[in-house]
Parts: structure tokens; sequence; C-alpha cells
């Protein structure tokens, strides 16, 4: 998906949608922040049962109703659009780098860190992450070049460890299409040394078929009139 604005899902709209989206990125940053000082910490048994204790009672204030599986937020746009929960670009998830999407000549860069909470052998971020990074940036790229798809195959190779608490350069595009199928390539650097690959991904995607995403999205908002 790319990153374009577009309206929420229609008879969900809060009043200020700019603010409830402002609201959502500040609390998800500091979850990240407190998941980062989770999974670092030092701290003594009766110091983990106070923040225990503290953050039980926080999860009792989100109060309200709760959305159902599938049921797209009122914030976001779909499916070419903001995702606030995305776990790999979403601004209010407590689980994303975030990832920071933006267009390049022939394609989409992607730029991030990998926190502590991401890693895989001591220094280094889980393969599955970049697996995770790369499967969004091709298929936003796959959207930003006019077809929403879904991922069918993703080979990865592992040229590096990707080191955590760098800045990544991650790139997306779409090689060739054939109907409803997408070949995509994507690579991961760090934005030091964007010479050097350090994981590199070819994927494809395919568009679903309107029936099928009718039955795999009932929630998504109809195509408008032009």
């Amino acid at each position: 998906m790319n990153t374009a604005l577009t309206d929420p899902v229609p008879g969900h709209l809060t009043d200020d949608v700019d603010s409830q989206r402002a609201e959502i990125a500040a609390l998800g940053h500091e979850l990240r922040a407190l998941v980062d000082a989770t999974v670092r910490t030092a701290a003594a048994p009766d110091t983990l049962r106070l923040v225990a204790e503290g953050v039980r009672r926080l999860r009792t204030q989100l109060t309200g109703r709760r959305r159902a599986r599938a049921e797209i937020p009122a914030v976001d746009g779909f499916p070419v659009g903001v995702r606030m929960y995305s776990p790999v670009t979403g601004l209010g998830s407590p689980l994303s780098p975030p990832l920071e999407v933006t267009p390049a000549d022939g394609g989409l860069f992607g730029r991030c860190a990998l926190g502590i909470a991401h890693e895989g052998p001591p220094g280094y971020g889980h393969g599955g992450m970049s697996a995770m990074l790369l499967d969004e940036l091709m298929g936003r790229a796959c959207a930003a070049a006019g077809t929403p798809a879904m991922t069918v195959s993703l080979q990865m190779r592992y040229h590096g460890p990707v080191p955590l608490q760098t800045s990544l350069r991650l790139h997306a595009r779409v090689i060739r299409t054939d109907g409803r199928k997408i070949v995509t390539h994507g690579s991961i650097t760090t934005t030091a040394d964007p010479a050097t690959v350090l994981v590199s991904a070819d994927g494809v995607f395919i568009a679903p078929e309107p029936e099928l995403a009718g039955t795999l999205f009932p929630h998504r908002p109809a195509p408008r009139e032009s």
C-alpha cells in the first residue's frame, strides 16, 4: 500500500481524524519506548512487579468498543492509504520500527532502524523482520504502481547481518506484470553504505479478483463513483 492519505471508512468518522491520528501516533511512540525499556531492563523483580501492575491499570483506561477482526480502523485508508496499526509502518503500533516510506524513481524507498525488541542474533535484526519489512514495501510498490496485490511468494537472500539501532535504507520496485501477477524486487542496506546489500528478495504478488477481494475484506469501503 502507498502512503497517500485517504478518507477513513464511511460511517466510522471521528470528529477530527488528523487529531485522532496524532494522538494514536503519540501513544504508539510511548509504547515503543516502553517495549524498548522492557527488553533492555535489568530491574529487580519487585520493580518489574510494580511496573506490570501500573501497565495493567493503564490498560483498563482504554475503554469503549473494541474493533473486531477484519474491521478496518476508522483512522485508516484501505487498500491504499495510512495504516496506523501496521506492525511495519504504523505510527500507532508498539511493534513497528516504524518504516517511513517515500517515492523513488522506479519504486519506493523505506527508512527505519530496528531496535533491541527486533533482535535475532545478539546485536542484529531477526531475519523474519527483514522479510516482513521487504514484504510490506514490495506490496506497497505494487499499489504505488496502480495495482494493490497480495503476496504469493518471497524468495529471501541474506547476504549479511542487519545491525540494530542503525539507519536502514530499503528499496522496492515492480519488475514486471503479467495480468494480475506482479513480480517485484527489494533490498535492505544501511544508509551509511547503500552499495552493500545486506538482504534482498524477489516476490510474486497477485491482485485478487473483485469477488475474492470482497470475501477477504468485507469491511472495505465501497469504490467511489467517478
